[in-house]
């Protein structure tokens, strides 16, 4: 920086002093504090639903169906990925009626609808954080079953991690917003007693994350081999916001 440009930048300050030093007194001054932090981190772990559903005539052969791929599906992953942590859930068989069943005769007790047909389903959650086999997984899973959903995000673990980078960000960041103030007020940072941090930031603190990576299939593939499927986890943006109240000397 050439010493024209010191010069200059010194008498800026001197004046910017000098300004806040003419105002009115700043002792005991309460100064409310609003400070900001983030940490990024590559998402290290997926959950992948897988679901399987058949349609038949009998509601027993829809079933029957339904179980034996599931089971078929659920070997499949565990075989792929032993470290996966798996849940079943969301039986369900729901009946199929006529879009236009014919109308009954008049002064005749109504009968109830006749289900023509029955729909037979199941879901697989899958949670893992081995990324690295996720694609032969899941190629490995449709050869039976499809894939509902898929997200990525940070295990809790991690979570637990960068929350000490959070909060030293955000505390960082404090700090430095402090220091500013004080300048604005002619006033050095050792002046301003820190009275009160709240890292609820008054109930507006909410850690968000990028957003959920979705993907739908509508039916499984029954080909012997499967491609595997291209993922890319990406990464979260965990965030903090704190409030201090800070009193000047």
């Amino acid at each position: 920086m050439s010493p024209s440009k010191i010069l200059l930048l010194t008498v800026l300050a001197a004046a910017s002093s000098a300004y806040a030093q003419s105002g009115p007194s700043t002792a005991g001054t309460l100064v409310i504090v609003p400070a900001f932090g983030e940490v990024k981190h590559a998402n290290d772990e997926a959950v992948v639903t897988f679901s399987v559903e058949e349609h038949d005539k009998d509601k027993t052969a829809a079933a029957a169906r339904v179980n034996r791929k599931m089971k078929e599906g659920t070997e499949l992953v565990r075989a792929a990925d032993p470290s996966a942590r798996l849940k079943t859930q969301g039986y369900y068989t729901v009946p199929i009626y006529q879009d236009n069943p014919p109308p009954q005769p008049l002064q005749t007790v109504q009968r109830p609808p006749v289900p023509v047909a029955w729909r037979v389903g199941q879901y697989l959650e899958v949670k893992t954080n081995n990324l690295a086999v996720l694609p032969k997984t899941a190629a490995a899973a449709q050869k039976v079953l499809a894939i509902s959903n898929l997200s990525f995000g940070l295990s809790k673990e991690t979570e637990k991690r960068l929350d000490d980078e959070r909060i030293a960000e955000t505390y960082k960041n404090l700090n430095e917003r402090i220091a500013s103030i004080a300048a604005a007020m002619g006033r050095k940072p050792q002046d301003a007693v820190l009275d009160t941090v709240d890292f609820e930031a008054s109930g507006n603190y909410a850690p968000v994350g990028a957003a959920p990576m979705l993907m739908s299939v509508a039916r499984a593939k029954t080909a012997d081999q499967v491609p595997e499927p291209s993922f890319e986890p990406g990464e979260t943006t965990l965030q903090m916001r704190l409030v201090g109240k800070v009193k000047f000397k």
